[in-house]
């Protein structure tokens, strides 16, 4: 005896409705899922800012400005999409004796600056600055010397083809590098070097660089 059509009807609803709950639960599980996880991501860093301990004006106006743009992009604060601008983290890298800084002459903006970059997907702050220290310099012996915030800026990134003008909120780590293993120039940068603290203040006198200098602990 053939199935009658109405039969194969009834379970093609069926299994369409079971699929359609099953697809709807799976969505409602990610999307529960993803704002948990930005939530968490936006409280860290929250924490993380508010626990930074200004050195003057300038940086305490910065971790101000940070905190509430973080407050006003909960979920988008680190991603360029963003038109204001993003959070971006940075390694202020020095050698064993803390005597010597690694810079790198910046091939877009023709700067010496500290070595950094985009948070990327994971607004890690500590973990971003790691892992940019490492790709732009190629060095392995990279460490943080610590996990809390060493400094804050913010800055201007010009326009160019096909990005408006935007800010870059910029968290910096302080890091530890073996300053005799060799270097590895990546394609973000023109050159690397390891320069001295008269250096930096004589023919590299930038405000926010000064600022991690006179801050840069004894070893």
């Amino acid at each position: 005896m053939q199935p009658k059509p109405q039969l194969f009807a009834k379970v093609g609803g069926w299994l369409k409705w079971e699929l359609d709950v099953t697809t709807v639960s799976i969505l409602a599980d990610y999307i529960t899922s993803f704002l948990r996880k930005e939530s968490m991501n936006q409280e860290s860093t929250l924490a993380a800012l508010r626990a930074y301990v200004p050195s003057g004006v300038d940086d305490a106006e910065f971790r101000d400005r940070m905190v509430d743009f973080v407050e006003r992009y909960p979920a988008d604060f680190h991603r360029r999409t963003t038109v204001e601008g993003h959070l971006t983290a940075s390694a202020w890298i020095v050698n064993a004796q803390h005597d010597r800084f690694l810079l790198c002459h910046h091939s877009k903006l023709n700067r010496w600056l500290q070595l950094g970059g985009h948070i990327e997907e994971d607004p890690n702050l500590a973990a971003a600055a790691l892992r940019e220290a490492k790709e732009e310099s190629g060095l392995d012996s990279v460490r943080l010397a610590s996990e809390e915030v060493f400094d804050v800026d913010i800055h201007t990134i010009p326009a160019r083809k096909g990005e408006p003008e935007h800010l870059h909120l910029d968290v910096r780590f302080l890091i530890v590098a073996d300053e005799e293993e060799t270097l590895e120039i990546s394609e973000e940068s023109n050159d690397l070097a390891w320069v001295s603290a008269d250096t930096l203040r004589k023919e590299l006198p930038e405000a926010s660089m000064l600022r991690m200098l006179e801050k840069t602990p004894a070893p």
